[in-house]
């Protein structure tokens, strides 16, 4: 048996899922990416600039696709409904007669972001002016112009951190880990499309943990007067002239504050995805406390799930930025093909 004659099957076709499957392409094996929906790229496709340094994600997701060749077939809307194991894992697809047949399987499943509509208290859903940071990121994509209702430029916008994230009410316990840069990130741009405009970000703890992150931050202040206050966000409502009033104690000042916006955003959290949930049950993967994937190991395996033949990458496991993200995809064909080889000999 040869790699030639092996077969891996790449369940998602997120950045994890793309780039893994470059790697073990390069390496010879065949691939089949198993993506449900009607294209690959997973939330890259609805990202415009990555932090800190602004690449376009288009770039980034133009890059991964490059490193695919002919041993890869990309199946969309490829529903898994049923996965078996006799020797090899045969997997079946929802609406079709193809089987396809596997020598290895790596779950690369990504993240749903949290539905800020379970967060009544802000609004999301019932005022016209409160969008989640995933929507404002879709506008920069579309060059889209962040209006009010009558047509001018907004003035005020407050960026709301951790909604979703470290909320026990919620059910979210943990640090989604992205969100306080991508808040920074944002409100830079929205300052470079409108210098005049007021930015307020209301935040618990600011995690600026990457590289380049303490940077950003610091530049978001100095150079773009981004005002940061510490206080979590007690209540919200609309005025009659459609501007949405915040309340928030300043916990750094030690008393209430009251002001207007003329636009909200959330920065929704990263949770598991509904398909890493249903990979998990179909195939007995361990799933942690906070619905991810369970590697056998996270210091030294993580990439290992406690099923022989089956490997774990991306955010599947945890909250991930791209970088993370990508090298953990390549550790994981790293480890795959190590498996496949010793079955070889």
């Amino acid at each position: 048996m040869t790699r030639e004659s092996q077969t891996i099957a790449v369940i998602g076709g997120g950045p994890a899922g793309l780039e893994a499957s470059a790697k073990l392409t390069g390496l010879g094996y065949n691939v089949f990416i198993l993506e449900k929906n009607t294209e690959v790229g997973g939330h890259l496709l609805d990202w415009d600039r990555l932090f800190p340094d602004q690449q376009n994600a288009s770039e980034v997701l133009d890059a991964i696709k490059a490193g695919l060749n002919e041993n890869t077939q990309i199946l969309t809307g490829a529903e898994v409904v049923e996965i078996s194991e006799n020797h090899r894992f045969d997997i079946k697809l929802a609406g079709s007669p193809q089987k396809i047949t596997a020598d290895a399987i790596l779950v690369a499943t990504g993240f749903d972001v949290f539905d800020a509509r379970k967060k009544e208290e802000y609004g999301y859903g019932i005022y016209d002016h409160v969008i989640t940071s995933a929507e404002l990121e879709t506008y920069f994509k579309n060059k889209k112009e962040i209006l009010k209702r009558n047509g001018s430029p907004v003035k005020r916008i407050a960026f709301i951190h951790c909604v979703g994230s470290r909320d026990e009410k919620a059910g979210v316990r943990h640090c989604s880990r992205v969100c306080c840069v991508t808040a920074v990130k944002q409100a830079i741009e929205v300052k470079e499309l409108y210098p005049d405009v007021e930015v307020y970000l209301f935040y618990m703890d600011l995690r600026m943990f990457g590289l380049g992150y303490e940077e950003l931050y610091k530049e978001a202040q100095e150079i773009y007067n981004i005002r940061f206050i510490r206080g979590r966000l007690s209540e919200s409502f609309e005025n009659q002239d459609g501007t949405i009033m915040v309340k928030v104690e300043d916990t750094l000042a030690g008393k209430p504050m009251r002001i207007n916006v003329d636009l909200m955003v959330l920065m929704v959290g990263i949770l598991a995805s509904s398909g890493t949930s249903e990979m998990g049950s179909k195939m007995g993967i361990g799933i942690n406390s906070n619905g991810f994937l369970k590697p056998v190991n996270s210091h030294f395996s993580s990439q290992i799930s406690n099923r022989a033949g089956v490997f774990l990458a991306g955010t599947c496991k945890s909250p991930k930025n791209i970088e993370e993200t990508l090298s953990d995809a390549r550790a994981a064909a790293v480890l795959i093909d190590n498996y496949l080889k010793a079955k070889i000999t």
